[in-house]
């Protein structure tokens, strides 16, 4: 080969290298690329404001802890400025996870008037509601929601749900809980109030109760961890939006049973037409991104 050729064959390599080098660095730069940030809502009738988009904090929750909480405290806190830095403006707590603590430290790097909380009231730390909650647990819950603020270290609380009710009895069960609650919102230290449903019938009487502003509700396009059948319970869902209430998802990813189908499910949870919000757990600032940038792919429908 002459120095010529030997010149030009090296030329021509190393412009070669120099464009796969160029060409690698834009798809890093494309993978690399933070998503775009949720969609900001009005939650219904409430004059809250938020990401549509709401990062859970319960997997597994019970006895005050979740795989959340178990991740330590510098993780959880991280996890929780890493959705904010990303746009995510929901936080989803509850007395049941012991998330608070967590998520006053993570609120002292927030703006908490761009923040919405909610939280949950787990009324079975109060002994039996059946028939009907003990008069004194109108005064614990007083109590309950006095620390609730203080563990987050706000004056307010934006969403305040009685956890998981499983029986269309609730409203005269829980009728202390939901007298304490009412007396927080007239003061203003609740903004919303609603109930977290893990029962079909429940759902129903929700839908219908004057008392609720608020449903978590499980939704997915597979039925998977759903209190019923997904056309069920789409119509409860349109009944509660048609009766002025604001209906937030959960279990979209079924509880982590459909984590190979996320494409569909945020798809589904974006174009229903059913939620006015939804939240997702994450173990880890990439499973934020990836929800963030599925939901940039699928444009919400109007909801109602």
């Amino acid at each position: 080969m002459s120095g010529f050729d030997r010149r030009a064959f090296l030329a021509a390599t190393a412009g070669a290298a120099a464009n796969l080098a160029s060409r690698n660095r834009v798809a890093h730069a494309a993978d690399t690329a933070p998503p775009p940030p949720p969609e900001e809502i009005a939650l219904g009738n409430t004059g809250i404001r938020m990401s549509r988009v709401g990062q859970g904090t319960g997997m597994r929750g019970g006895n005050r802890q979740s795989d959340h909480t178990r991740m330590g405290f510098e993780k959880l806190v991280g996890l929780m400025r890493h959705g904010y830095e990303r746009g995510v403006t929901f936080f989803d707590l509850a007395d049941l996870y012991g998330t608070h603590l967590y998520c006053r430290e993570a609120l002292r790097h927030m703006s908490r008037e761009k923040v919405a909380l909610m939280t949950k009231l787990w009324f079975r730390y109060d002994g039996p509601t059946d028939p009907v909650a003990a008069p004194e647990c109108r005064r614990i819950a007083r109590t309950t929601l006095d620390r609730f603020r203080h563990e987050l270290a706000t004056d307010y609380l934006d969403m305040v749900l009685l956890h998981c009710v499983t029986t269309p009895e609730w409203p005269t069960q829980l009728a202390p809980y939901m007298e304490a609650l009412s007396e927080a919102k007239a003061k203003n230290q609740v903004r919303a109030v609603g109930v977290s449903c893990h029962n079909f019938q429940a759902m129903e009487v929700a839908a219908e109760s004057p008392w609720v502003d608020v449903v978590l509700a499980r939704i997915n396009p597979f039925g998977a961890k759903m209190d019923g059948p997904v056309d069920d319970v789409v119509r409860v869902l349109r009944k509660m939006k048609e009766n002025g209430k604001a209906v937030i998802g959960m279990k979209i990813y079924g509880e982590g049973t459909l984590l190979d189908s996320k494409d569909e499910c945020i798809q589904y949870a974006q174009e229903s037409g059913l939620l006015d919000a939804f939240t997702v757990g994450a173990m880890n600032p990439q499973e934020i991104d990836e929800t963030l940038q599925l939901v940039g792919k699928y444009p919400a429908a109007p909801v109602g």
